[in-house]
Protein backbone atom coordinates (compact mmCIF):
# COMPACT_ATOMS: atom_id res chain seq x y z
CA UNK A 1 0.00 0.00 0.00
CA UNK A 2 1.22 3.44 -1.22
CA UNK A 3 0.27 6.53 1.75
CA UNK A 4 -0.47 9.80 0.77
CA UNK A 5 1.45 11.51 3.61
CA UNK A 6 0.79 15.38 4.06
CA UNK A 7 2.63 17.09 7.14
CA UNK A 8 1.84 20.63 8.34
CA UNK A 9 4.73 22.15 11.12
CA UNK A 10 2.59 24.18 13.51
CA UNK A 11 3.00 26.17 17.04
CA UNK A 12 6.03 27.21 18.58
CA UNK A 13 7.35 24.18 19.77
CA UNK A 14 7.27 22.99 15.35
CA UNK A 15 5.31 19.87 16.22
CA UNK A 16 4.26 17.73 12.81
CA UNK A 17 0.46 17.37 12.49
CA UNK A 18 -0.04 15.02 9.54
CA UNK A 19 -3.15 13.54 7.41
CA UNK A 20 -2.36 10.11 6.28
CA UNK A 21 -4.69 8.59 3.64
CA UNK A 22 -4.05 5.94 1.14
CA UNK A 23 -3.22 7.51 -1.98
CA UNK A 24 -6.02 8.12 -4.25
CA UNK A 25 -8.16 7.58 -1.71
CA UNK A 26 -10.59 10.63 -0.15
CA UNK A 27 -10.92 9.28 2.89
CA UNK A 28 -7.98 9.89 5.96
CA UNK A 29 -6.63 10.49 9.27
CA UNK A 30 -5.77 13.37 11.29
CA UNK A 31 -2.43 13.00 13.58
CA UNK A 32 -2.44 14.98 16.61
CA UNK A 33 -3.45 18.51 15.35
CA UNK A 34 -1.48 20.31 17.96
CA UNK A 35 -1.54 24.04 17.04
CA UNK A 36 -2.58 27.25 14.27
CA UNK A 37 -6.29 25.43 13.92
CA UNK A 38 -6.76 27.71 11.08
CA UNK A 39 -3.66 26.58 9.31
CA UNK A 40 -4.62 22.96 9.79
CA UNK A 41 -8.05 23.64 8.16
CA UNK A 42 -7.00 25.80 5.46
CA UNK A 43 -4.62 22.86 5.03
CA UNK A 44 -7.12 19.50 5.18
CA UNK A 45 -9.84 21.52 3.17
CA UNK A 46 -7.08 21.93 0.23
CA UNK A 47 -5.76 18.59 -0.03
CA UNK A 48 -10.00 17.84 -0.32
CA UNK A 49 -9.31 14.75 2.45
CA UNK A 50 -12.59 13.79 4.14
CA UNK A 51 -10.85 13.01 7.76
CA UNK A 52 -12.68 9.71 9.40
CA UNK A 53 -10.65 9.54 12.51
CA UNK A 54 -8.52 12.10 14.73
CA UNK A 55 -5.54 10.11 16.37
CA UNK A 56 -3.87 11.64 19.25
CA UNK A 57 -0.23 10.39 20.15
CA UNK A 58 -0.24 11.79 23.53
CA UNK A 59 -1.85 14.85 25.39
CA UNK A 60 1.43 17.31 25.77
CA UNK A 61 -0.10 20.95 24.83
CA UNK A 62 1.92 21.05 21.87
CA UNK A 63 -0.21 18.06 19.68
CA UNK A 64 -3.56 18.81 21.53
CA UNK A 65 -4.06 22.56 20.74
CA UNK A 66 -6.21 22.28 17.46
CA UNK A 67 -8.32 18.96 18.73
CA UNK A 68 -11.40 20.93 19.68
CA UNK A 69 -11.21 23.07 16.65
CA UNK A 70 -10.65 20.44 13.97
CA UNK A 71 -13.36 17.65 15.73
CA UNK A 72 -15.63 20.13 15.34
CA UNK A 73 -14.66 21.30 11.80
CA UNK A 74 -14.57 17.93 10.38
CA UNK A 75 -17.35 16.33 12.44
CA UNK A 76 -14.48 12.87 12.91
CA UNK A 77 -14.01 10.88 16.26
CA UNK A 78 -11.52 11.70 18.46
CA UNK A 79 -8.69 8.62 19.57
CA UNK A 80 -7.25 9.41 22.92
CA UNK A 81 -4.82 7.48 25.17
CA UNK A 82 -6.95 6.34 27.98
CA UNK A 83 -4.38 7.26 30.51
CA UNK A 84 -4.68 10.86 29.25
CA UNK A 85 -8.00 11.44 28.47
CA UNK A 86 -8.31 13.42 31.95
CA UNK A 87 -5.62 15.76 30.04
CA UNK A 88 -7.89 16.34 27.28
CA UNK A 89 -10.61 16.90 28.82
CA UNK A 90 -9.64 19.77 31.08
CA UNK A 91 -6.59 21.33 29.78
CA UNK A 92 -6.42 24.24 31.86
CA UNK A 93 -6.62 22.64 35.36
CA UNK A 94 -3.44 20.33 34.25
CA UNK A 95 -1.61 23.22 32.45
CA UNK A 96 -2.95 26.76 33.31
CA UNK A 97 -0.93 26.81 36.34
CA UNK A 98 2.43 26.26 34.10
CA UNK A 99 1.36 29.00 31.61
CA UNK A 100 0.39 26.23 28.72
CA UNK A 101 -2.97 26.56 28.68
CA UNK A 102 -5.56 28.62 26.71
CA UNK A 103 -7.30 26.47 24.42
CA UNK A 104 -10.26 24.34 23.99
CA UNK A 105 -11.10 21.14 26.03
CA UNK A 106 -12.54 17.93 24.06
CA UNK A 107 -13.85 14.79 25.64
CA UNK A 108 -12.43 11.94 23.75
CA UNK A 109 -14.73 9.92 21.52
CA UNK A 110 -13.36 7.24 21.35
CA UNK A 111 -10.06 5.77 24.23
CA UNK A 112 -7.16 3.56 23.56
CA UNK A 113 -4.95 1.59 25.79
CA UNK A 114 -2.79 -0.42 23.04
CA UNK A 115 -3.40 -3.69 21.75
CA UNK A 116 -6.58 -2.94 20.04
CA UNK A 117 -6.23 -3.41 16.01
CA UNK A 118 -8.43 -0.48 14.00
CA UNK A 119 -10.20 -0.05 10.55
CA UNK A 120 -10.63 3.21 9.36
CA UNK A 121 -10.26 5.45 6.79
CA UNK A 122 -9.44 1.99 5.00
CA UNK A 123 -5.98 1.88 6.53
CA UNK A 124 -5.51 -1.16 8.84
CA UNK A 125 -3.78 0.11 12.22
CA UNK A 126 -2.07 -1.58 15.02
CA UNK A 127 -1.99 0.74 18.70
CA UNK A 128 0.81 -0.14 20.96
CA UNK A 129 1.56 1.62 24.21
CA UNK A 130 4.51 3.18 24.54
CA UNK A 131 5.10 5.25 27.75
CA UNK A 132 8.09 6.91 28.43
CA UNK A 133 7.67 10.45 26.85
CA UNK A 134 4.30 9.98 28.35
CA UNK A 135 2.00 7.68 30.80
CA UNK A 136 -0.04 6.86 28.22
CA UNK A 137 1.73 7.93 24.71
CA UNK A 138 0.55 5.39 22.13
CA UNK A 139 2.38 4.58 18.55
CA UNK A 140 -0.28 3.75 15.34
CA UNK A 141 1.35 1.00 13.28
CA UNK A 142 0.35 0.64 9.56
CA UNK A 143 1.82 -2.55 8.72
CA UNK A 144 0.34 -2.70 5.31
CA UNK A 145 2.69 0.91 4.86
CA UNK A 146 5.51 -0.14 6.09
CA UNK A 147 5.23 3.09 8.91
CA UNK A 148 5.00 3.79 12.40
CA UNK A 149 3.32 7.25 13.48
CA UNK A 150 5.51 7.08 16.58
CA UNK A 151 4.68 10.66 18.05
CA UNK A 152 7.18 12.09 20.36
CA UNK A 153 8.90 8.67 21.47
CA UNK A 154 11.67 8.35 18.49
CA UNK A 155 13.27 10.95 16.09
CA UNK A 156 15.91 11.62 13.78
CA UNK A 157 18.63 10.71 15.71
CA UNK A 158 17.11 11.72 19.16
CA UNK A 159 14.25 10.27 21.29
CA UNK A 160 11.62 12.10 23.52
CA UNK A 161 12.28 13.81 26.40
CA UNK A 162 12.06 11.82 29.61
CA UNK A 163 12.21 15.32 32.17
CA UNK A 164 8.98 16.00 32.16
CA UNK A 165 6.39 14.76 34.21
CA UNK A 166 5.28 10.98 33.12
CA UNK A 167 8.93 10.64 31.81
CA UNK A 168 10.82 7.67 32.30
CA UNK A 169 13.65 6.82 30.81
CA UNK A 170 14.35 3.11 30.95
CA UNK A 171 10.18 3.01 30.08
CA UNK A 172 11.10 5.02 26.95
CA UNK A 173 14.21 2.55 26.24
CA UNK A 174 11.32 -0.70 26.92
CA UNK A 175 9.08 1.26 24.05
CA UNK A 176 11.62 1.69 21.40
CA UNK A 177 12.99 -1.86 22.51
CA UNK A 178 9.73 -3.37 21.57
CA UNK A 179 9.13 -1.70 18.21
CA UNK A 180 12.60 -2.55 16.88
CA UNK A 181 11.76 -6.01 17.77
CA UNK A 182 8.20 -5.96 16.10
CA UNK A 183 9.11 -4.52 12.82
CA UNK A 184 11.95 -4.62 10.40
CA UNK A 185 14.32 -2.01 9.64
CA UNK A 186 12.93 -0.46 6.76
CA UNK A 187 9.42 0.35 8.65
CA UNK A 188 9.41 4.51 8.15
CA UNK A 189 9.08 5.92 11.46
CA UNK A 190 6.45 9.46 11.10
CA UNK A 191 7.67 11.57 13.97
CA UNK A 192 6.00 14.45 16.20
CA UNK A 193 8.57 16.50 15.89
CA UNK A 194 11.46 17.04 12.65
CA UNK A 195 11.88 14.70 9.79
CA UNK A 196 10.96 11.22 8.64
CA UNK A 197 13.76 8.35 9.41
CA UNK A 198 13.62 4.46 9.22
CA UNK A 199 13.70 2.44 11.67
CA UNK A 200 17.11 0.70 10.46
CA UNK A 201 19.07 4.30 10.45
CA UNK A 202 17.94 4.94 13.86
CA UNK A 203 18.93 1.46 15.29
CA UNK A 204 22.26 2.04 13.28
CA UNK A 205 23.02 5.43 13.99
CA UNK A 206 20.90 7.01 16.86
CA UNK A 207 23.65 7.75 19.86
CA UNK A 208 20.51 7.57 22.47
CA UNK A 209 19.75 4.10 21.39
CA UNK A 210 24.19 3.37 22.08
CA UNK A 211 22.67 1.70 25.48
CA UNK A 212 20.23 -0.43 23.75
CA UNK A 213 22.80 -1.76 21.02
CA UNK A 214 24.99 -2.63 24.08
CA UNK A 215 22.87 -5.05 26.28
Amino acid sequence: MELDLRSFTVGPFRENTYVVRERGSQAALLIDPGAEPDVLIRGVDAIGARIDAILITHTHPDHIGAVAALAAHTGAPVYCPALERHILADVDAIYGPVGMGGFPSYEADELLAGGEHLELAGLQIDVHHTPGHSQGHLTFALPEAQTLIVGDVLFRGSVGRVDIPGGDWDTLLASITDLLERYPDEFRVVPGHGALTTLGDERATNPFLAELAAR
